[in-house]
Parts: structure tokens; sequence; C-alpha cells
């Protein structure tokens, strides 16, 4: 049965719908049936036990004043009660005080004596009724009390409730009809609802069939239903981010290629020069191996970063946290920086409120700061200013780079962090950078549980704003 359930059918949402359909369609139906078959029995039962109630005290003043409970005889009297019991297909009794019946319509059991908890009960003044499923007959008993108030003995009413049963089983009958009716009806309306909302889902299904096979780059918009828009409004978006993540990375190839390339380019050619050359002289020797070794270090730079970002990756990142004084930290960065700065003019003024120790891994948030800095100084202009400031609250420790340099386009600013984005291209390759600083140093905030926002004008600078934790809470992976 399980394995009968478990096919894809049954788990599509039409067939579910259909299912609920048909549920709220019938269940009601067989529920309401049986608790309506019970009011209608309970309802007959308390009806004709009022009215037999009424009846009986009606006859009470004849029955206590003429004598007919004490043996007195009264044709009148016993016609009327035969007729009545008659009319009932039941029975009357009327029992006196030492429950003995003195009456009956049957002119069976007169003198013998009768002992029933509703006979007793009405001879201490309440007036009872009791249904008998068995023989379906109502009993009724009413107590006969004399002009004094004084109860003298009881009337019994049997009356037969065959008509209840002959009601139910015509009731039953229409129900049936009725419930026929209403399952075909259930049924239509489940299988017009299935086609109907299985539908819209089909087409998204064969439009993203086609988005696989690359028939089509985009999803057509589905209007039927408002979450069914939402949801491909929300593939389009994603597609055109896979879109775009894909031409980032092929331009991201064309970089680090190019990139690559070019210091082994430059090394090749300087090689060439000397190898082709006699009787080289010291200093030229001596300069083209200072250029060989700048190409070194600026193609050990663009692997590091590329190490860097496989190393960020979330999932397999691992910090090693330890508590560090972030101020000697930021000392230690800038003084590293501070040649870099001072070959383009730039000034770079350090700022710290208070003394900051946080449990980081030193080697990750040296990154943050070293790229963030770094960036400061290079789309900069010559004789520009980098300000660097730290302070903390009970929480956090906030770091804030701001300069006054080339800023970022307002279009890119959303997305500076992207791997391997570039605001300006021509220039970031002048510079020599790979596009991969900015997201290094966003993966390094985020493993540490914080947050970077960036504010730019384009040739007026930027300012980057950094909040992360002083105490470092590790995430529950899930």
């Amino acid at each position: 049965m399980k394995k009968l359930f478990s096919h894809g059918y049954f788990r599509s949402i039409g067939f579910k719908i259909a299912f609920i359909i048909i549920c709220v369609g019938i269940i009601p139906f067989v529920v309401c049936v049986p608790i309506s078959m019970r009011a209608y029995e309970s309802v007959s039962i308390r009806t004709d036990a009022t009215n037999l109630m009424a009846q009986a005290i009606s006859y009470n003043s004849q029955i206590v004043t003429s004598g007919y409970l004490t043996g007195d005889d009264n044709s009148l009297l016993d016609t009327q009660l035969k007729a009545v019991a008659e009319s009932y297909n039941g029975r009357i009794l009327v029992v006196n005080s030492a429950l003995k019946i003195v009456r009956d319509s049957f002119s069976a059991d007169v003198g013998k004596t009768v002992i029933w908890e509703n006979i007793i009960y009405s001879m201490q003044g309440q007036s009872l009724y009791y249904y008998d499923k068995l023989t379906n007959y109502l009993i009724v008993t009413v107590p006969l009390t004399s002009s004094e108030g004084e109860t003298v003995g009881v009337l019994v009413i049997n009356k037969s409730m065959d008509y209840i049963l002959t009601n139910e089983d015509t009731f039953l009958s229409y129900m049936l009809i009725g419930e026929i009716i209403i399952v075909s009806l259930t049924l239509i309306v489940a299988v017009l609802s299935h086609i109907h909302f299985t539908k819209p889902m089909k087409r998204m299904s064969k439009s993203l069939d086609a988005i696989v096979r690359e028939y089509t780059s985009e999803m057509p918009e589905e209007n039927s239903f408002t979450e069914l828009q939402d949801i491909s409004s929300k593939f389009n978006e994603v597609i055109g981010k896979l879109h775009s993540i894909d031409e980032s990375r092929q331009e991201f190839v064309s970089n680090v290629s190019h990139e690559l390339k070019t210091p082994l380019t430059s090394m090749k050619v300087l090689a060439d020069s000397l190898n082709g050359s006699e009787d080289v002289p010291i200093e030229m020797y001596k300069e083209f191996m200072l250029d060989i070794g700048d190409e070194i270090d600026r193609e050990n730079k663009i692997i590091n970063d590329l190490l860097s970002l496989v190393r960020m990756d979330k999932s397999g990142a691992q910090l090693n946290v330890t508590a560090v004084n972030i101020n000697e930290l930021i000392e230690h960065i800038l003084k590293r920086l501070k040649p870099i700065a001072e070959k383009s003019d730039i000034e770079v003024v350090y700022e710290s409120f208070r003394p900051v120790v946080a449990e980081v891994d030193e080697v990750k948030f040296t990154l943050v700061v070293t790229n963030l800095v770094e960036n400061a100084i290079k789309y900069n202009n010559e004789g520009g200013w980098v300000h660097i400031s730290l302070n903390s609250d009970h929480q956090f420790f906030y770091i804030k780079v701001e300069d006054n340099g080339l800023g970022i386009p307002e279009d890119s600013v959303e997305h500076i962090f992207e791997r391997f984005y570039r605001a300006d291209k021509s220039h970031s390759r002048e510079i020599g950078g790979t596009g991969l600083g900015l997201a290094i140093t966003k993966s390094a905030i985020a493993m540490h549980n914080g947050e970077i926002k960036v504010r730019s004008k384009l040739n007026e600078g930027s300012t980057f704003d950094v909040r992360i934790p002083l105490n470092y809470i590790e995430k529950e992976v899930h």
C-alpha cells in the first residue's frame, strides 16, 4: 500500500487538491446523516413525550374524581382511554398508590403489582418518559393528584414509535439519492479542479524543461495564479542571476588568464633578452632580475587571492579563533602597507577610540583589513588620504575605512562584493586587481558573523563600515 501511494501521481498537487475536494464534499455528508438521524429521533421522542404528558394531565380530574382510580366503573372513560391507546397502537395503565394496576386498556394485568423506578418517581410527583429501543415504545408516567395536591396514583401511557423507523427509512432513501448526486458532483468538481490547477504547473514544467535544454533563456510569465506568477518571476530572477554569474565567471577566467599570462610573458621576454645577449652588463642583469622578481610577486599575488577565495568557501571553511588585540593588529598591517601609500603620496591616518580585544581568526581578519586599506590606497588619487578608525561597544567592534579616491559607480555598489566583479575594469587591470579582494573580505567577515556596508560616490571616495562581534559564537550546522 505504501509503495502504491508513493507513486508520483498520488504525490502530485492535483491529486491532493482533488482528494481534499472529495473529502470536503463527502465526509460532512457522511458525518451529518447519522447526526441528523439521531437529532430527528431525539426531537420526535421529546415532542411525543410532551404531548402525551399534556394529554395524561387532561384526564387527571376525571380519573381521580370519578372513583375510577378506586375501581368504580366508568364506561365512558374506559372507551376514551381505549380509543387513545388504540390510536397510539399502545397501552394505558392506571396504577394506584399501592402500585397495583386498577385499569388496563388490554384488560390483562388488572390487580397486578408493578414495580418500576419511573412509576415510583412519578408517585413522588415527577412526570417522566422512557424510550425502549428494543420494543420501540415510548412510555410516559404522569402522577395523578387529588384536589389537595396529594399524589394518589400514576397514569402510564405506552405509544408505539414505529413511525420513526418508517420516516427514517424514507429519509435514508432520499439521503442515498442525495449522496449519489453529491458524490457525482464532487467527483466532477475534483476532476475539473485537478485539470484547472495542474495545467499552469505543467506549462511551467515545460518552460523549465525548455530552459534546461537551452531552447530558451527565460520563463514566460504565468498569470493564472498569484503564487505561480510570483514563482515564475522569481525563477526569471534566478535565471538572470545565473546568467550574470556565468558571464562574470567567463570574464573572470579571461581576466585571470590575462593576469597570469602577463607576468609570464614579461619574465619570458626578460629571460630571453638575457639569454640572447652576450657580455650583459651587471647593472642590466640586476635590473632585469629585479623586474623578473616583481613579475613573480605579481603572479604570486594573483595565485594567493585565488587560494584565499577557495579557503573561504563556506562548505569547508575553518576558523582558528583566538583572542586578538585588534589595535596592535591594525597598526602592524598599516606599517606593512605604508610603503605603498608613500609611493603614491597617500596620507594614512589611523584613529583608535579604545583598546579592543576580540575573538577572531587572525589570518582571515588580517585579509579583511589589508584588502580594505590596500584598495583605499590603490584606488585613490595621488596626494589623497585614507582614514581608518576603530571603536567598540559591549557587543561589537567597528572598523571604518574611508578615502577620497576614485569612488564606485552607483550601479556597481551593490555588486562589488560579488566574486569576479570589477567596478572599473580598465582601471582595475592597470592596478592589477583580480576582482577577488572584496569577495574574500566579505566571506571572511561573514565567517566571523559580522557585516560590511559601503557608501560611495564616484570621484568623491568610498566608506566601508565593518561590524564584528567581540565574542565569536559558532553557528549551528543544520
